[in-house]
C-alpha cells in the first residue's frame, strides 16, 4: 500500500488563496494543530473555513483568524473567541470577517450530505427564524422543512489519534468530533496524526476513517486525553 506520510509543508503545498477548507475539531479538541501551524506559516489568504467553531484565542482555527487568513467562516458556535465579533463588526475591509452560523445538527448533516453526494438535507430546525431567510421551504406530510444545501470543500484538515501509513484513522474519545464526515466531503484530505504506525498494526474494527479517503498523513499532532 502507498505510504502517504509526508511533512506538513508538503501536505499543504497546494492550498492557495481563496481555498475552501474544512477543519475538524470542537473548540480545538480534535483539531490538527500541526497542519494549522503550517497554514499560518504559509500565510495563504481569503480562505473560506468550514469548522464547528473559531477555536480559542491562540488555538485551533483561532490562529488562522488572528493572522487575518479567513475571509468567511461557516460555523455553529463562535462565542469562545471574541475576535470573531470584533472582525465581524470592524469597518476595516482588510480585517472584515463574514460569518455564517448554522445550527450544529444541520451543520453535521450538511457535511454528511456533501460527502454522500446528496442534494441537501431537509430539517425543521430554523423554521420561522432568521435561519430560514432565503432558503427553500418544502412541505412533507403537512410539515415544513428547510432545504439545507450540502457542504463541501477543496481540502479537509482532520486529526487522528493513531493513523497508519496508508491513512487509516483511529480516533480517541471525543477527538473524533467532525473529522470522519469532513474526510468524506473534501477533494483532498490531510490528516494530522498523533501517532503513526505501519499498515497492519491497527485493529480493523477500530478504524473509523478508511485510508482510501486520506491523501496525506503528517505526524506531530498534539496529544489529547479526553
Amino acid at each position: 500500500m502507498k505510504n502517504k506520510v509526508t511533512t506538513a509543508e508538503e501536505a499543504i503545498k497546494d492550498i492557495r488563496d481563496g481555498a475552501v477548507i474544512m477543519i475538524g475539531g470542537f473548540m480545538a479538541c480534535g483539531t490538527p494543530e500541526n497542519l494549522i501551524d503550517a497554514l499560518v506559516a504559509k500565510n495563504v489568504k481569503n480562505l473560506t473555513v468550514i469548522c464547528n467553531d473559531a477555536g480559542l484565542p491562540g488555538m485551533g482555527t483561532g490562529k488562522l483568524l488572528s493572522n487575518g487568513q479567513i475571509k468567511k467562516l461557516i460555523a455553529t458556535h463562535v462565542g469562545l473567541n471574541p475576535e470573531v465579533a470584533e472582525r465581524m463588526n470592524t469597518t476595516d475591509p482588510e480585517k472584515k470577517l463574514e460569518c455564517e452560523l448554522i445550527p450544529q445538527g444541520t451543520f453535521a448533516e450538511a457535511i454528511r450530505a456533501g460527502g454522500a453526494g446528496l442534494g441537501g438535507v431537509l430539517t425543521p430546525t430554523g423554521i420561522g427564524t432568521i435561519v430560514a431567510e432565503n432558503k427553500p421551504v418544502i412541505t412533507v406530510d403537512g410539515k415544513e422543512f428547510l432545504l439545507e444545501k450540502p457542504l463541501k470543500a477543496d481540502f479537509a484538515l482532520v486529526r487522528g489519534s493513531v493513523v497508519d501509513t496508508f491513512g487509516n484513522i483511529v480516533y480517541h474519545g471525543t477527538t473524533q468530533t467532525f473529522n470522519p464526515m469532513m474526510a468524506m466531503a473534501a477533494e483532498y484530505v490531510i490528516c494530522g496524526a498523533e501517532k503513526i504506525v505501519e499498515v497492519g498494526e491497527l485493529n480493523p474494527d477500530h478504524v473509523v476513517t478508511s485510508g482510501i479517503l486520506v491523501d496525506a498523513v503528517v505526524g506531530g499532532a498534539p496529544v489529547w486525553t479526553n
